[in-house]
């Protein structure tokens, strides 16, 4: 039994924990008052085993008064939520866009995939679901909610069409992150709104000799004294969203003698003079997802029209990049649990040698694993969100988390080929289309190899 005086202090304990928000370790300290189990109690630099003893006495005995409760209530103390774990608000947007993409999207993926080219319908919906601005402040028409939650919808959108979380993906984590962050008070009362509820957003910095290696660049942009206008020419090449975007951030040089240090980040509008969209690539997969050619002839733009500082691009763009892999990683991740979950059903149901399919310890061996690589991709992603949430540093994470979110949904969805058979071989199910939309995952916003080029980086700074 515990004395009155422990009583005491295990319940001021309880009460400071609710106060701080921590209701966690107040149940568990509950819980704790009917347990007897062996538990390790610190002492200097040593620890004993205290048998047969409630876990909260020892705990009290460790420490005294008012320090205990501050220590067992402290960010150290307290029991750390798993990254998967998603708040109130998280959920009820998980739940939500899973609906929508279930019961919106679905119908018409097939459809789109066929023809490679986005539903105008499914594009406005989009915007009416709210999808489209959830990191964006209220006050210009967003959801007003974290990274994380930008991560989770499009996850939960992929596992349905991967061509339209892309398009989601990129306008949240690239398009809306650039003005929220670098674009002056003026730029975001005029476009935050536009992009939360009618412009799609385009990212355009890739170009014909400059993939991989970003910043060799040879778009141009030169400020006209006379006019006070910025004059780009040049052309990008593999721009997402180009065909539905209403609003696009340029990356020009604005002095070359300067290399990667001159270059600039534009907004253009769709109705600008100068600018023109070009072909539409026909594609291995994403085809629904418009990805094309444009060109800028003497595009004519105010002199406002620079997004941050003049020379700064390249840092917003490296900076902008690393976390948009994090959301492409979600999106590969949704990727592969919809194509799990589009193949297990029938493994569940179809028979041979007078067993099912998934009976057979062969294929529990493959899908166990491919099942756990999801997980293992998926606490990549979101321990990677976190901490860009958290302010921490995160780059190291989110080329993990890419790499391994890509790889893992090109495995997964070749798997679900085969364990369908012949049938998965054809367009009557869903598993060709999941399969020819993952290999993109392994080359855009920075391939395999950069990505382990990063990571290596980073591991030589440990040792250095």
């Amino acid at each position: 039994m515990l004395t009155a005086t422990q009583r005491t202090a295990l319940r001021s304990t309880q009460q400071y924990c609710r106060q701080a928000g921590k209701l966690m370790l107040a149940e568990r300290s509950e819980r704790l008052l009917h347990s007897r189990s062996p538990i390790f109690v610190a002492g200097g630099n040593r620890s004993s085993v205290i048998a047969d003893t409630p876990p909260a006495v020892s705990a009290l005995r460790g420490w005294a008064g008012a320090v205990q409760s501050r220590r067992m209530c402290s960010d150290a103390a307290v029991i750390r939520p798993a990254v998967t774990m998603y708040s109130e608000e998280e959920e009820m947007l998980r739940e939500s866009v899973a609906t929508f993409a279930r019961e919106v999207i679905g119908p018409k993926v097939s459809q789109m995939d066929r023809d490679g080219v986005m539903d105008p319908e499914i594009v406005a919906a989009c915007f009416a679901q709210g999808v489209m601005g959830i990191e964006a402040p209220e006050e210009y028409g967003g959801v007003g909610l974290g990274f994380t939650a930008a991560c989770l919808a499009v996850e939960e959108v992929a596992r349905v069409d991967p061509s339209v979380a892309v398009m989601i993906d990129i306008h949240n984590t690239l398009l809306i992150t650039a003005f929220m962050r670098y674009a002056s008070e003026e730029q975001k009362a005029k476009y935050l709104p536009k992009l939360c509820q009618e412009y799609v957003g385009s990212f355009c910095l890739s170009e014909p000799s400059s993939g991989s290696d970003a910043f060799a660049l040879k778009t141009k942009a030169e400020f006209d004294a006379g006019s006070k206008e910025w004059v780009i020419n040049g052309g990008k090449s593999w721009i997402s969203n180009s065909m539905e975007a209403g609003l696009f951030v340029v990356f020009a040089n604005a002095d070359f003698s300067k290399a990667h240090r001159g270059i600039t980040a534009f907004i253009v509008e769709k109705e600008n003079a100068g600018l023109t969209i070009g072909k539409k690539e026909d594609k291995l997969g994403i085809r629904a997802s418009s990805t094309c050619e444009l060109s800028f002839d003497n595009l004519r733009l105010p002199e406002d029209a620079v997004l941050g500082a003049v020379g700064e691009g390249y840092k917003m763009a490296i900076s902008l990049l690393n976390e948009g892999r994090i959301g492409i990683g979600a999106q590969m991740v949704g990727l592969a649990q919809g194509a799990f979950d589009a193949a297990m059903p029938y493994l569940h149901q179809r028979k041979q040698f007078g067993a099912r399919i998934a009976d057979f310890q062969g294929m529990q061996f493959q899908y166990a694993r491919a099942r756990t690589d999801i997980e293992a991709a998926r606490l990549l992603v979101y321990n990677a969100a976190r901490l860009k949430e958290a302010g921490m540093p995160f780059v190291q994470e989110a080329a993990m988390a890419k790499l391994y979110a890509s790889e893992t949904a090109a495995s997964v969805s070749s798997q679900c080929i085969d364990w369908l058979g012949g049938v998965g071989f054809t367009k009557a199910f869903v598993a060709e289309k999941f399969y020819r939309d993952a290999k993109i995952g392994t080359i855009y916003e920075g391939t395999s190899n950069i990505q382990l080029q990063t990571i290596a980086k980073n591991i030589q700074k440990e040792y250095d």
